[in-house]
């Protein structure tokens, strides 16, 4: 994996590779029964049986400088997404979406920043092998297409992680197993998961296709938080791609997770650019 310049602009990446990420990440969350579809100047992702704008959105968007075209391409969105039954959402990047002005022209159009996230890119590489903090025994497992008479428990598993780890409330716990089970079913996915005395503790996904991978759902059950696990997994999804043969390894983070974003930095990644903004009407 070759090595990215932090002291470049969007650490050297072009506005072709930055662009492919974009579309790299929509297609990543596009797990059967969701779809996307490249527009030209942005891509789509819709979610038939989910409401929520994270399932619906535009990304990679490149949109013309003119005003007037400019108008005409909003009301053509707000069009589509009115048929679709959603609400208007953009995901927009400063710097690199057009035109340069774009989040203002949103805002005067009446869509509202509803916060944001950042892109980092790991730099640098190998990694150091890391040992947790934890006492008793303890194993790192590596899911890949499991057999189809396995994938309900370790949709449940996972379930139990991501949903501690993130707040997830109960009432979604089951709509979130079925999302995973799904997702365990593609080539793509490779989900790493920590187990201490056979009970999941801690884990991470990562989706490599197309010569890139893109490590998305790191986390730790609160209980088991501060022993090193969350290290442990992005070390070895980042390793992992390496060893896959991808020329790129990237993830997200929400703005306000100042421990992801310090942990990440350890680990060898380096924001590319600006924040991305989430733009929603109504």
């Amino acid at each position: 994996m070759p090595l990215l310049d932090i002291s470049a602009p969007w650490l050297g990446l072009d506005s072709e590779t930055l662009r492919f990420l974009e579309i790299h990440r929509t297609r990543a969350v596009a797990v059967p029964g969701r779809a996307w579809r490249d527009l030209g100047d942005s891509v789509m992702l819709f979610s038939p049986g989910e409401s929520e704008p994270f399932f619906n959105r535009l990304t990679a968007v490149r949109w013309p400088l003119d005003p007037t075209a400019f108008a005409a391409r909003l009301d053509r969105a707000k069009e589509l997404f009115a048929a679709l039954d959603r609400r208007l959402c953009l995901w927009v990047v400063p710097g690199l979406s057009t035109p340069a002005d774009i989040v203002s022209r949103l805002a005067a159009e009446g869509l509202t920043e509803q916060g944001g996230g950042h892109d980092l890119v790991l730099i640098r590489s190998p990694f150091e092998p890391s040992t947790p903090r934890v006492l008793g025994k303890f194993a790192l497992e590596r899911w890949h297409q499991p057999p189809e008479g396995e994938i309900r428990a370790r949709a449940e598993a996972l379930a139990l992680v991501v949903g501690e780890a993130f707040d997830v409330p109960e009432s979604r716990r089951e709509n979130l197993v079925r999302e995973i089970a799904l997702t365990l079913g593609t080539v793509a996915f490779h989900a790493n998961v920590i187990t201490l005395s056979g009970e999941p503790v801690a884990a991470g996904g990562r989706y490599t296709f197309d010569g890139a991978s893109y490590l998305s759902s790191i986390g730790t059950r609160r209980a088991w938080r501060g022993r090193g696990f969350g290290a442990m997994v992005t070390r070895s999804l980042a390793q992992d791609s390496i060893d896959a043969g991808v020329g790129i390894v990237y993830l997200s983070v929400y703005e306000d997770n100042d421990r992801a974003l310090r942990l990440y930095r350890q680990l060898g990644f380096a924001m590319a650019g600006p924040r991305t903004i989430e733009l929603l009407l109504g």
